[in-house]
């Protein structure tokens, strides 16, 4: 496995080894002790235990998030998608940040096979740029609806610069979320 740095030090780009022949390919998805090693070299914290895994199915066009979880049920997710392509966007959240109110995006895709990992105190959204973009998250804490917050996907102190997908779709949820609040009363 690489490891990519980003603009943000805790946010990083996983880039697995991919062994292919004439019958197809194979990679590691995921390693534990691995992935716990390359985070130490790096010089930042292992996560808490993955406990849940999530799968999601996006036509092109549909735009999730910013979605993340207040504490006492805040998530770490290990991002990536096994199908399709998808813009995916970390916000940093966390008020004593030296990124605080900053983004990262990178391109998902079943072609380049990246993950993305995101601590806790970030939120996070993506767009699929492919229809049947198949999207797969561990998570460190379970999902909690009471613990659920978003920030709107288009708010323009965050000013993400989402790329021109025609038919965009975001559900009325995601379109109705607060704008995010500069000022640090976030509870992570």
């Amino acid at each position: 496995m690489k490891i990519i740095r980003t603009a943000i030090p805790d946010l990083i780009i996983i880039e697995p080894t991919v062994f292919e022949d004439e019958r197809g390919w194979f990679m590691e998805s995921f390693n534990e002790k691995r992935f716990h090693s390359e985070l130490e070299v790096l010089g930042l914290p292992a996560p808490k235990r993955f406990v849940q895994d999530n799968h999601s199915c996006s036509k092109k066009g549909v735009l999730r998030g910013l979605h993340y979880q207040k504490a006492p049920h805040a998530q770490g997710k290990l991002v990536q998608v096994s199908q399709g392509a998808a813009f995916d966007v970390a916000v940093d959240i966390r008020p004593s940040s030296p990124s605080y109110g900053k983004w990262v995006a990178v391109e998902l895709s079943s072609t380049n096979k990246y993950m993305l990992w995101i601590p806790e105190g970030f939120a996070h959204g993506f767009i699929a740029l492919e229809d049947n973009t198949n999207f797969h998250y561990k998570t460190t804490n379970y999902y909690s609806k009471e613990s659920e917050a978003a920030i709107r996907w288009d708010d323009p102190t965050i000013g993400i610069s989402w790329p021109a997908v025609a038919g965009l779709n975001i559900s009325s949820k995601d379109r109705e979320s607060p704008s995010f609040d500069f000022s640090p009363v976030l509870d992570l």
